[in-house]
């Protein structure tokens, strides 16, 4: 069995001049929130997610794979462009999925098991093989002090090739 490991990282600001858009982290919205500005719906942590599957496949996806999708395809939900990694995965199968999130607000953790539920069922593992953190940073960057958002993410998988 040989196991290999992807990384990925993600961030984005706060979109301050659209209200009218909704914050989404791990296919999840929080209501009330300041929306992240992109041309998606800015969910960090698939974008992250999505990055480290690339990062196992060696296709990229996030650039002009998700502009295609969103620009011209109008697909603007996050999960999209990573159920679209996923097909270059072929024989492998996730093993465990790591997400740190770095965040002045909102309070992630009340909202950590909605997240891993709504990821396992995109990754097809048990949300027991995904954990989630989040932290502050105690305000030393700009995600810790309220700019935006940042989530970095680790999948492990196996494969008989």
């Amino acid at each position: 069995m040989k196991v290999r490991v992807g990384f990925g990282q993600d961030s984005h600001r706060f979109d301050k001049g659209n209200p009218a858009r909704k914050l989404v982290l791990g296919g999840i919205v929080f209501e009330g929130h300041q929306a992240l500005k992109g041309n998606s719906d800015a969910d960090v942590v698939m974008h992250a997610v999505t990055n480290a599957v690339s990062g196992i496949t060696g296709v990229n996806i996030l650039g002009e794979r998700s502009d295609y999708l969103c620009k011209e395809l109008g697909i603007r939900d996050s999960s999209a462009y990573l159920k679209d990694a996923l097909r270059f995965m072929k024989k492998m199968t996730i093993m465990h999925v790591s997400i740190s999130i770095e965040a002045k607000e909102p309070a992630i953790a009340l909202r950590i098991d909605e997240m891993k539920s709504c990821l396992a069922a995109i990754l097809g593992v048990s949300p027991n093989d995904i954990g989630i953190t989040a932290t502050s940073g105690e305000g030393l960057t700009a995600f810790g002090r309220g700019e935006g958002i940042q989530a970095f993410a680790v999948v492990t998988v196996s494969s008989e090739e």
